[in-house]
C-alpha cells in the first residue's frame, strides 16, 4: 500500500502540488485572520477582566460544535466554498489563541507590572513593553496549537466544495480509492508535522535568547 500511495503521488504530482499550494492558501488566511483577532481578543480580556469570562466562555463552547456541522451552520449565511471554510477555520482557531495570551499576560509577574507604573511607565507602555514580550512564549505555544490544528482541520473543507488537499480525501472516499485518500491525508499530516517542527525551533531559538539576554 505504502508503494502504491508514493507511486500515486509521484504521478499525479501536479495534481498534488495544486492541492497543496490550495490547502496551504486557506489554511494561511484562517491563521492570519485568528492571529491577529485571537491576540487582539486576548489582550482586550486581559485588561478587561470583567469581559473574561464572556469571551472565554463562547470560544470554548464553539469549539466543542463539530465542524461538519459548524460547516452545515455556515452554507446558507456564505454558501459553499473557500470563504465558508474560511470562517470555519477562522472561528476554530480563535480560542487556542485567546487563551494562551489571556493565560500570557495575566500569568506575569505583578510585582515587575507595579514596579513599571512606579517608574511612570503608562498602560500602553507596560503593555507593549513588558506584558506582550513577557508572554510571547505562552503566545507561540497557542499559535502553534492553531496552525497545526488548523492543517489538519482544512482537510475537511473539500466537502463543502473548497479546496485543498481534502480534495484528494473526499475523491478517494466517493470513488473507494483507499491510495488516495491515504495520499491526501498523508500529505495533510507531513505538513502539520513540518509546521509544528517549524514552531519548535523558533520557540527553542527564543527560549536561547532570553537566558543569553
Amino acid at each position: 500500500m505504502i508503494a502504491d500511495v508514493a507511486s500515486l503521488i509521484f504521478e499525479r504530482r501536479e495534481f498534488f502540488v495544486k492541492l497543496i499550494i490550495e490547502h496551504l492558501g486557506i489554511s494561511s488566511v484562517s491563521i492570519l485572520i485568528a492571529g491577529i483577532t485571537g491576540l487582539l481578543l486576548g489582550i482586550l480580556i486581559s485588561e478587561k477582566k470583567s469581559l473574561s469570562p464572556f469571551v472565554l466562555g463562547i470560544t470554548s463552547v464553539i469549539y466543542t460544535v463539530p465542524a461538519i456541522s459548524m460547516l452545515g451552520f455556515l452554507i446558507p449565511f456564505s454558501g459553499i466554498g473557500n470563504t465558508t471554510a474560511i470562517i470555519a477555520l477562522t472561528i476554530y482557531a480563535l480560542l487556542p489563541m485567546v487563551r494562551n495570551t489571556y493565560t500570557g499576560i495575566r500569568s506575569i509577574d505583578k510585582d515587575i507590572l507595579e514596579a513599571a507604573r512606579g517608574m511612570g511607565s503608562t498602560d500602553f507602555e507596560i503593555l507593549y513593553k513588558i506584558k506582550l514580550p513577557l508572554a510571547v512564549p505562552v503566545i507561540l505555544t497557542g499559535l502553534r496549537s492553531m496552525v497545526v490544528m488548523t492543517i489538519a482541520l482544512a482537510g475537511i473543507a473539500s466537502f463543502i466544495g473548497a479546496g485543498g488537499l481534502g480534495v484528494a480525501i473526499y475523491r478517494g472516499i466517493t470513488t473507494n480509492n483507499s491510495a488516495l485518500t491515504i495520499a491526501g491525508s498523508l500529505l495533510i499530516a507531513l505538513i502539520a508535522i513540518a509546521s509544528d517542527g517549524l514552531f519548535s525551533l523558533a520557540e527553542k531559538s527564543l527560549s536561547r535568547r532570553s537566558h543569553i539576554s
